[in-house]
């Protein structure tokens, strides 16, 4: 499969009715540029990355990277180069650690010398070594985000979904995969789309532009020192305030 035109902006209008709320967010995105979604739980915004990913498919609107369109009509999910990490890593806990990471890779694209070559790039770089022939279901949740960081990677996607991938981490583990996100944002030039319920978390993965969600609709956006300097609402006010 060819990948899309880098160069050419991501767009997407999310419509999709919820049990309690309409989903209504439109947003584009450049060539390695970076964008929060942020709100109080329940304002839509896993929505939104469902609906890019493919997990569910909206109501009306469009998704599209480049020359390829995922909506309408909706692309498969598998069909779509991106890369999606969630709350729970997703790996096979009867595959070992390696063979988690170079899961859907073809047969064709794993022997080729650069592909291996960057496999063990990731490997090294993510700390994978004495874990790489270790069955998934041996390892800590801890260690499971890194192998599906590793997994997201191994096919060098131009646009990378994060939904709080990081809850449930101790500190020092999430500023260490942040860092790696960065890293490998520099490195591969993709762009990024990324939720949390922290702010911090997310000025440091995001640190250009920022959407609030409320209810479903977008009721500020920019940069977060003018989120932080003019909240346009009183419950973005209190998001914003440390505990």
């Amino acid at each position: 499969m060819s990948w899309p035109n880098a160069d050419v902006m991501f767009k997407a209008q999310i419509i999709k009715k919820r049990r309690d709320i309409k989903v209504n967010v439109s947003l584009e995105l450049g060539k390695g540029s970076s964008l929060g979604l942020f709100g109080a739980s329940g304002a839509g915004k896993s929505t939104v990355l469902a609906c890019i990913a493919g997990i569910e498919e909206p109501d009306d609107g469009s998704v599209k990277l480049g020359d390829l369109q995922f909506f309408p009509p909706s692309l498969p999910l598998h069909k779509r180069p991106i890369g999606y990490l969630t709350q729970e890593p997703g790996l096979f806990p009867h595959l070992r650690v390696s063979e988690n990471v170079s899961f859907g890779i073809p047969k064709h694209l794993a022997a080729e010398k650069e592909h291996c070559h960057w496999i063990e790039t990731l490997r090294e770089r993510l700390q994978l070594g004495p874990l790489w022939h270790a069955p998934a279901s041996l390892i800590s949740g801890g260690q499971a985000r890194r192998v599906g960081l590793a997994r997201m990677l191994a096919r060098k996607p131009p646009l990378v979904l994060l939904d709080e991938p990081f809850a449930g981490l101790d500190r020092q583990l999430v500023r260490e995969l942040i860092d790696d996100l960065i890293f490998w944002s520099r490195t591969l030039g993709f762009s990024m789309i990324a939720v949390d319920h922290q702010a911090e978390v997310l000025k440091r993965l995001c640190p250009e532009q920022a959407l609030v969600l409320e209810n479903g609709q977008i009721v500020q956006r920019g940069g977060w020192d003018e989120l932080y300097g003019a909240p346009a609402s009183p419950l973005l006010q209190s998001l914003l305030t440390p505990l």
